[in-house]
C-alpha cells in the first residue's frame, strides 16, 4: 500500500486543510456580500416588486438554513471532504448559470440550487478544521479562517458595487466562478478524508422533509406580513404550519434512531447556551449591513460601489479582530470573550440608532459599524469554539450543522423581520422605496416614515442583542480560562 502524500499527522496538514476551507468561506461570503449592494440594479432590471426583491435574499438564506442542518449529517455519514467538494462544485456551476438568468423567477429557482452548495460548503468547513487541527491550535485556525471571512465580507461590498456601476449585475454571480474553480482544484489535492469511529448513521430524511415545512411556513408568515397584513390568511397559515409541524418535528427526533437533530446534545447546558446565543447575535448583525447599504442609496443617492464602500467597517472590524481574537482564546476565558464582543456590538448598535437620519457626518456612523464588526469577530471565535469542543468527534458534522442553521436562521429572520418592520411603517405607495436605488425620489414627510421604521429595527436588534449577552455569560465555565484547558464531552 503506497503512503499518502500528506498524512493525517503531517505538521503542515492543518494549514493546508485551513487554505482550503477559506477559500470556500470567500467564494460563499463574498457572494452574499456583493447581492447586498446588486439587490436595487437587479431589481430594476426585472421590473420586480418588493416582494420579489425580498425574495431573491430570502430564497436563497432559507433553503441554506434548512440544509444546512440536513447536510451536518450527511457529510457525517458519506464524508466531510466528498460533501464539501460536491458544494463547492454545484455553487461555481450556479454562479455561472445565474448570470444568463432571463427573469426574477428563474434567478430565485438558481438561487435556491445555489443554496444547496453553499450549505454543503458551510456545514463543512469548520468540522474541517476542528478534524486537522490539535486542540491547542484550533484557536488559531478557527480565527484565521473567521479572517478569510472577513475578508471576503469587506471585499463583497466593494465588488459588488465595482462590478454592478462597470459591468452590470450579471458579474455578481459570475465573479465567483474562478474563485470556485480554484477551490475545487485545491480541494482535491490537498482534503484526505477522515476515517469514521463507530457504526454509520441512515440519513433522516423525515427529518429534513419535517424541518424544511416548519421553517419555511415561519419565513414566509414573516416576509409577507408587512405586505399583506398580519391577519391575512397566507400569513396566518404560515404562523400554523410552523406552530403545527415544530412540535412534531421535535418528537419525531426524539424518537428516531438517527435523529437529524440530536437533542441529546442539548443536554450539555455549555453547548445549548452557546448556539442560543449564536442565533440571537446573528439575528442582531445582520440587517445592519443589508439596511444600511440600501439606506445610502435611496437616501443619499449613492451608487451601489459607494453604497458598498461605506458599509465596509462592520467588516473592517472583523478583518482587524479575528486574528487576535483566536490567540486571546488561550488567555482568556471563553465566555468572557465573546460576551465582551456582544457588548461592543451592543455600543455600535446605539451609536447607529442616535445618528440615524440626523444630520452627522459619514465617521460617527463608520464608528458605529466597526464596534459592530469588532464585537462580531471577538464573539465568533470563541463562540465557535465552544460549541465544537463541547461534543463528540463524530458529532462534529451534526454540531456543526446545527450552530450554522442557527446561525443562519438569525440572518433569515433578521432580514425578514427588518425589512417587514420598515415596509409596514410606509404608506402603500412607497412600499418599493427600498429597492428603488439611488434614482429614488423621497419626499421629507415619506423619509420621516422610513426612519421611524429604521429606528425600531435597530431598537429590536439592541434587544435581540441582549439576549445574545445573557446566554453568552449565563453559561457553565471551566476553572481554566483558556481553551486548552477546557475538556472535550463524551
Amino acid at each position: 500500500m503506497t503512503q499518502r502524500k500528506r498524512p493525517q499527522n503531517d505538521r503542515m496538514y492543518p494549514w493546508y486543510v485551513l487554505s482550503v476551507t477559506s477559500l470556500g468561506a470567500f467564494l460563499v461570503l463574498v457572494n452574499i456580500g456583493t447581492l447586498n449592494v446588486a439587490l436595487p440594479e437587479i431589481s430594476r432590471y426585472f421590473h420586480a416588486d418588493a416582494a420579489s426583491s425580498s425574495w431573491i435574499l430570502l430564497s436563497y438564506m432559507l433553503v441554506n438554513t434548512i440544509l444546512i442542518l440536513v447536510f451536518g449529517q450527511i457529510s457525517d455519514i458519506f464524508g466531510r471532504k466528498r460533501m464539501y467538494l460536491i458544494g463547492l462544485a454545484v455553487f461555481t456551476v450556479t454562479s455561472l448559470l445565474l448570470g444568463y438568468s432571463p427573469n426574477a423567477e428563474i434567478l430565485i429557482l438558481l438561487r435556491v440550487i445555489q443554496a444547496a452548495g453553499g450549505a454543503l460548503v458551510v456545514t463543512n468547513t469548520t468540522p474541517l478544521i476542528t478534524d486537522a487541527f490539535p486542540k491547542s491550535k484550533l484557536g488559531t485556525g478557527l480565527g484565521l479562517n473567521i479572517l478569510s471571512a472577513s475578508i471576503a465580507q469587506v471585499l463583497g461590498p466593494v465588488v459588488g458595487g465595482l462590478v454592478t456601476t462597470a459591468w452590470g449585475w450579471r458579474w455578481v454571480f459570475w465573479f465567483n466562478v474562478p474563485f470556485g474553480i480554484m477551490a475545487l482544484i485545491w480541494g482535491l489535492r490537498i482534503l484526505r478524508e477522515k476515517p469514521r469511529t463507530g457504526p454509520l448513521p441512515k440519513v433522516d430524511r423525515y427529518g429534513g422533509i419535517l424541518v424544511f415545512i416548519a421553517l419555511a411556513g415561519l419565513i414566509i408568515a414573516l416576509s409577507k406580513g408587512g405586505e399583506l397584513g398580519w391577519g391575512d390568511k397566507q400569513v396566518m397559515g404560515g404562523f400554523a404550519v410552523f406552530a403545527i409541524i415544530t412540535p412534531i418535528f421535535l418528537w419525531y427526533e426524539h424518537r428516531s434512531a438517527s435523529p437529524l437533530l440530536e437533542l441529546s446534545l442539548f443536554r450539555n447546558w455549555t453547548f445549548s447556551m452557546a448556539n442560543i446565543a449564536t442565533f440571537f447575535h446573528s439575528f442582531a448583525r445582520t440587517a445592519v449591513a443589508l439596511l444600511f447599504a440600501l439606506y445610502f442609496q435611496f437616501a443619499f443617492h449613492h451608487d451601489a460601489l459607494e453604497a458598498g464602500l461605506r458599509i465596509l467597517p462592520i467588516t473592517i472590524g472583523m478583518l482587524i479582530i479575528s486574528p487576535i481574537a483566536g490567540m486571546l482564546t488561550k488567555r482568556i476565558a471563553l465566555r468572557v470573550l465573546s460576551s465582551l464582543g456582544i457588548l461592543l456590538s451592543i455600543a455600535g448598535l446605539l451609536l447607529l440608532l442616535s445618528v440615524l437620519g440626523g444630520d452627522f457626518p459619514y465617521g460617527v456612523t463608520a464608528c458605529g459599524m466597526l464596534f459592530i464588526g469588532i464585537g462580531t469577530g471577538l464573539f465568533l471565535t470563541p463562540n465557535t469554539m465552544e460549541i465544537m469542543s463541547s461534543v463528540p468527534e463524530n458529532s462534529r458534522g451534526v454540531a456543526n450543522g446545527l450552530r450554522s442553521m442557527l446561525y443562519n436562521l438569525g440572518q433569515v429572520l433578521s432580514t425578514a423581520l427588518s425589512l417587514t418592520m420598515v415596509s409596514a411603517a410606509l404608506p402603500t405607495h412607497m412600499k418599493n422605496v427600498l429597492y428603488s436605488g439611488k434614482n429614488a425620489v423621497i419626499s421629507n414627510v415619506d423619509f420621516a416614515f422610513i426612519i421611524h421604521g429604521y429606528r425600531w429595527v435597530i431598537i429590536a436588534l439592541i434587544g435581540t442583542s441582549l439576549l445574545a449577552l445573557a446566554a453568552s455569560w449565563f453559561r457553565p465555565h471551566p476553572k481554566n480560562s483558556a481553551y486548552e484547558g477546557s475538556s472535550v464531552a463524551s
